[in-house]
This record gives structure tokens, sequence and C-alpha cells, in this order.
């Protein structure tokens, strides 16, 4: 009898989930469930140095920032020099350190301004953003200029905003990211992949800095409704 394989790939924070289902007609549907690691593995570049950028985006509650201190910790473990740096706005967890939702925190500088990162990040081997999205119009050329310097730079930020539109200056540093990765989160109404971080107050305004208390992972269609 005819047989048939569907593929469905779930991502979750950094790992995927691969489902591979063979279906026979009028029998019980049988499944192979098969789990890898996802993890950013630095290149491995000899001779000139040279700098790229590498963006991680998805939704509130998908492990971006928990993603952007795994990968500053492996580089502080190389003995690599590194800057680090968050918007003053983002206050929610410390005012000084970069904390992620299950409370990993690394020491980083708080700035108002892109231009800020390019006086202060001198001379090192790395630099670390996050909550990019918060940053100037500036910040994708900043990026740019400190890889020509030949820094990694490591972005992350909200790719969209609580409506599903691109927020702030993230699709100029998408355009201009040499390694981007794109988590998701899991939609607490319906179990699906969610990519959007679903505000669950009336304020309006693209900027509304908060936490589960104001917002929660939702798929497009749980959004939707």
């Amino acid at each position: 009898m005819a047989a048939f394989l569907v593929f469905e790939i779930i991502i979750f924070y950094n790992v995927k989930y691969y489902k591979i289902f063979e279906c026979f007609a009028k029998n019980i549907p049988k499944f192979l469930l098969i789990i890898m690691n996802d993890m950013f593995i630095e290149p491995n570049i000899s001779g000139e140095r040279r700098g790229w950028i590498e963006v991680i985006c998805g939704s509130m509650f998908s492990g971006k920032t928990e993603e952007l201190i795994r990968r500053l910790k492996r580089v502080k473990i190389a003995n690599l020099s590194v800057e680090i740096f968050k918007p003053t706005i983002d206050v929610r967890y410390d005012e000084t350190k970069v904390v992620s939702h299950d409370a990993n925190a690394i020491q980083s500088t708080p700035v108002e301004s892109s231009q800020q990162i390019l006086l202060m990040a001198n001379n090192v081997d790395v630099v670390g953003i996050d909550e990019a999205q918060f940053f100037d119009a500036e910040i994708a050329n900043v990026c740019e200029t400190l890889a020509m310097k030949g820094m990694r730079v490591i972005v992350a930020g909200l790719d969209m905003d609580y409506l599903g539109n691109p927020f702030g200056q993230m699709p100029n540093l998408l355009a201009k990211a040499d390694y981007i990765t794109k988590l998701h989160a899991i939609c607490v109404k319906c179990g699906h992949i969610a990519n959007i971080s679903y505000r669950k107050t009336s304020q309006e305004g693209q900027v509304l800095v908060g936490e589960k208390d104001i917002y929660e992972p939702r798929c497009r269609v749980c959004a939707a409704k």
C-alpha cells in the first residue's frame, strides 16, 4: 500500500524537533522523533583578521538573550576581549547586566545612543549588543563600522513588535548580517511555534518595556484572535 512522508520542523529555543510521519491507510500513524542541537558554531577562519555581524532575532521568550549570553561566555572562555552593551531603557531585571528570562546574566554597559558604542568599543575582539530594537537609526551603521574594523559583532533583538510589524532598526541589521539565527517561543494558547510578542494590555505605541505581566508569546493565528 502506498506510503508518504511528511516533514515538519519545529524550533523551540535552540533545539529543532524533526517529526517524520510515515502514514499508511487504515493504520495508526507512526513517527520518529529526532532531537538535534541547533547551536551557532563560530566559523574557523585563519589568516587576515576579518569582522562579521551575527544577529539573533525572534519574539519575546524565545531565548534570544540566552543565546547571546551563551556566545559571549564562549568568547570569554577563549580569552578574547569583549565589550557588551544594552540600551539604558532596558532596566527590567538589572540596570547594568544583560539578563535573560531564565535569570542568566552577564555584565554590560548601558548606553543611550549607538554612537557611544563606537567610542567605547576600542581594541576588542568581540562586541555584544542586546535589545537592538531599542537603539537609534545608526545602530546598523555602527555594527557595520565595528565589523569593518575586524570585530565580531553579536546582536540580539526583537524582529517584530506586538502587532507583528518590523521593530525599529532590526530590518536594517538583518540585511547587513553575515549570520542570522531566528528563534521561536511556544504559543501559550495552542502550543505551536510563536513569533508574536502579544501585548495583553490596551496600551498602544511600539515601545513599551515589560515582562510576562504585559506580554506573552503567541502564534500569528492566536495573536489575531
